[in-house]
């Protein structure tokens, strides 16, 4: 039996505000979720993506939000956690309207939610928003920001590998060592870049093929299924792609060495960080999805 709103809210942290965003005439679903405001203002990106219910993109934002309060006090930041979703298809729903809309819902928190990208949304989507408040980072340089955060955010992850790799083997070269990619967006994508110059034995996967295809085809890595990039035997599993990847079903079938990604919320519950490690699997949280201020 599905829990009600509140109850999902209630179990999910003790959340401050849970703001639900709604515009017919451009067909805007959205939800913005601020976990806690004690260091200062909620920062943390806003995520567009095909949702199979509202249940399931609000059990994500109230997961993605919570996690950003950890992370802005873990990096001394005095900034709180926030996050947002947007329910639809990235690929074909995204108008400069519905981004518009959704700007005017972030302007009226008056500055207690700063967004940003996040999976689904780019440097041209904060753009729009940026149109309507100034309450959000990651915008083009043209505009005085910092455009896309993606290469320095991959650029951490890749930082988490070598520093897993070098607790695992004992050196941090990538030489030779088989890493499977799991998604190819933004940061994904990157990733993949970087780690070809570390001349690393790469594979990826991503839903999208025409992704797996110009990065095979550029980086000359190999590629597996989306379902099937989990489970190969590797060095080192790099989620980048959605949460909670590792999972009751899928715990047990991880042959790699050791999980170290640029994913948010990896583990479904916090105890498979406990059953990676009976399993004699390094788990490493990157601190890489910080936005750029």
């Amino acid at each position: 039996m599905s829990k009600g709103t509140f109850e999902l809210i209630s179990s999910h942290g003790d959340h401050e505000q849970v703001v639900y965003c709604h515009n017919k005439e451009v067909g805007l679903k959205a939800i913005i979720a601020i976990h806690n405001t004690t260091l200062g203002p909620a920062l943390g990106g806003t995520r567009m993506w095909n949702y199979r219910s509202e249940e399931e993109a609000l059990i994500d934002v109230l997961r993605l939000s919570k996690g950003m309060t950890y992370k802005a006090s873990a990096a001394g930041l005095n900034l709180g956690g926030g996050k947002a979703v947007i329910i639809g298809d990235p690929k074909t729903q995204k108008t400069e309207g519905l981004f518009r809309a959704f700007g005017r819902f972030v302007n009226s928190l008056n500055g207690r939610y700063i967004t940003a990208e996040d999976v689904g949304t780019t440097v041209r989507e904060m753009e729009y928003i940026f149109m309507e408040t100034a309450w959000v980072t990651g915008i083009p340089k043209a505009f005085g920001g910092s455009g896309d955060p993606s290469p320095y955010t991959a650029h951490g992850v890749l930082m988490g590998i070598k520093a897993t790799v070098k607790e695992k083997f004992g050196s941090d070269s990538l030489k030779g060592v088989r890493i499977a990619v799991q998604g190819l967006g933004n940061v994904g994508f990157h990733l993949v870049e970087y780690l070809a110059k570390e001349q690393a034995l790469i594979t990826v996967a991503d839903i999208d093929p025409e992704k797996v295809k110009t990065v095979t085809a550029r980086f000359g890595c190999a590629a597996v299924s989306a379902d099937d990039i989990a489970y190969i035997d590797c060095d080192v599993f790099a989620p980048c792609a959605m949460g909670a990847v590792i999972n009751d079903h899928s715990i047990q079938k991880i042959k790699a060495k050791a999980v170290c990604g640029g994913a948010n919320n990896q583990l479904a519950e916090a105890r498979h960080g406990d059953m990676l490690r009976e399993l004699g699997i390094l788990y490493a949280r990157t601190m890489s999805r910080m936005p750029a201020a």
